[in-house]
This record gives structure tokens, sequence and C-alpha cells, in this order.
């Protein structure tokens, strides 16, 4: 607004309103928005949870959105827990999350100090090779992934599909490269001048300060490979001791039709640990992302 039309007490009347009008159409544009984008967001958990209540009657009789009779019946809860060996299946992605998760930092960090740390011929080429790799679909590698598999007998085998999950995640390699270039090298300087080893750099000095970064790959690979299927389905085709939480959830899948209330329900129980873990460490969860998100 000009100078002399804050001089005028018409003008400046005038365009006060004309600001005011605009910032009140602006601000019901965003709440709007907002809630619009919630309300889409927030219409599939809810579909899910009235569908996880209902009798198969009722489920074949209603549509989606019809509440169920009766809130406190929790049949279908049991019923999928135990139809679908869901007991089994959250040890074994317990046990997949535990040693992927640890494998896949180690990794990941490792090579990070690895290819940030130490100026070689070589190391422009492994950068870009890791781009080029994150660009391929991982999809269209599966063939001679399971013929590699197969010729290590890692088929139908829990280790084998843990050793093939802990494959190098390109995303965490770049989350901790990134990461690596805020950490002064004065501090390698020094602890080397000490007398410390690489390993001993590494292990001591600069994994405990890659914490905020751990916890956004801990994000990130821990989710992934909760809601893994396909690779799930592949290759671990003992469903009955080697089924996981995503691939338990398909039992009620079949030639004849989908039981989706109990696959809802399965749903819902699938999602008890994860949200047990956001709700004790949401703390740390949001101050790593928040510190994870580093700049280059």
């Amino acid at each position: 607004m000009s100078e002399t039309a804050m001089k005028n007490p018409a003008v400046f009347k005038k365009n006060k309103k004309r600001y005011s009008g605009g910032a009140i159409a602006w601000t019901i544009v965003k709440y709007f928005t907002l809630i619009f984008a919630s309300f889409w967001a927030l219409l599939p958990i809810v579909s899910c949870v009235i569908t996880a209540f209902k009798t198969d009657a009722e489920y074949n009789s209603t549509n989606v959105m019809t509440m169920p009779s009766n809130w406190l019946n929790f049949d279908n809860f049991i019923h999928a827990f135990t139809t679908a060996n869901m007991a089994t299946a959250f040890k074994n992605s317990g046990i997949i999350l535990i040693f992927v998760l640890a494998g896949s930092i180690l990794i990941g960090t490792q090579l990070a100090y690895v290819l940030n740390r130490f100026k070689f011929r070589g190391n422009s080429l492994i950068r870009n090779l890791f781009t080029f790799a994150s660009l391929l679909p991982g999809i269209a590698m599966q063939v001679s992934v399971y013929e590699i598999m197969t010729k290590l007998h890692f088929v139908n085998t829990l280790y084998g599909y843990i050793i093939m999950m802990c494959g190098t995640d390109v995303i965490s390699i770049y989350i901790f490269l990134q990461y690596f270039e805020n950490l002064s090298k004065s501090l390698d300087e020094s602890a080397f001048l000490d007398g410390a080893s690489y390993f001993t750099i590494y292990r001591k000095i600069l994994l405990p300060l890659l914490k905020p970064a751990i916890v956004t790959s801990i994000i990130l690979k821990g989710t992934s490979t909760y809601n893994e299927y396909y690779c799930a389905q592949l290759y671990l085709q003992d469903k009955k001791t080697l089924c996981t939480v995503a691939t338990s959830l398909y039992t009620f899948t079949g030639p004849l039709g989908s039981r989706y209330n109990m696959i809802c329900a399965g749903v819902l129980i699938s999602l008890l640990p994860a949200l047990i873990v956001f709700l004790l460490c949401q703390k740390q969860i949001y101050s790593g992302i928040a510190s994870g998100a580093v700049k280059g």
C-alpha cells in the first residue's frame, strides 16, 4: 500500500477492507483444502474400522459406511488372528525387522563413512551407480534376483529373505552421506592423532553422532519392510511357518471372493504394533526426522 493511500483516510479504509476480505477468503480456502484432504485421508480408515465389526450377513447386505449393529462384537478379530496364524506372522515379522534394520544400518553407515571420508579412484563412480540403481524398478530385477536366491538355496528360508532385504538401501545411504557432510573431519583427525583406528573412529565417535539419521532410516526402512508383500509372497512360500503380517492378511482371499470384514479386522490388528511403537517413541521419532533432515 502506497504512502499516499495511507494518508488519505477514504482510500486507506477502502484498501483495508479489500485486503482484509482477501485474507479471509484465503483463510477459508486453506481450511477447506485441509478439511477436504483430511476427509479423504481418513475415509478409508473409518471404512475399515466399520467393516471390521460387521458380521458376514451385515457386510453382504449393507454398504461400507453403514454402522454395525454391535460395536462390542470381537469375533472377527479373534477369527482373523487365529485363522490367519497372525501369532506366527508377528513373530516372523519381528525377527525380520530386527535383523534387517541392524544389517541395513551397519552396511549403510559404514559404506557412507568410506565414501565420505576417503577419497579414492572410483568414489564418484560408485555414487553414480547407486543413483542409477535407484532409478531401476525393483520388480524388473526379480528374475535375476530369484535365480540367485535359488542357486544359493535361499528361497523358502527366513535367513535367505533377511539377507536379501538387507541389501543396499540407496535412500538410507544418501541420508547418511548427507549427514556425514555436516560432521567436521577434524573429529576424525583429532582421534587419529590420539591413536584411534579408522574403525574406532567410526564406532565410538561418528556412529553415536548419526543417531538422528539412523532414526530417520529406521522409520523409512522399517515401514517398507513391515509392509512388504511382493518379495515375502515370492520367497517365503511356506505360508504356515514362514508367513509375515503382510502375507497373512491374504488368507481370506480366494477365487470365490474375499471376506473383507475379516481382512479389515486383520488390518487393524496389524496396525497395533506400529501404533504402540509410535505412541511410545513419538518424541524420538519427531526429533530424529527433524534433525535428520539436514542440508547438503
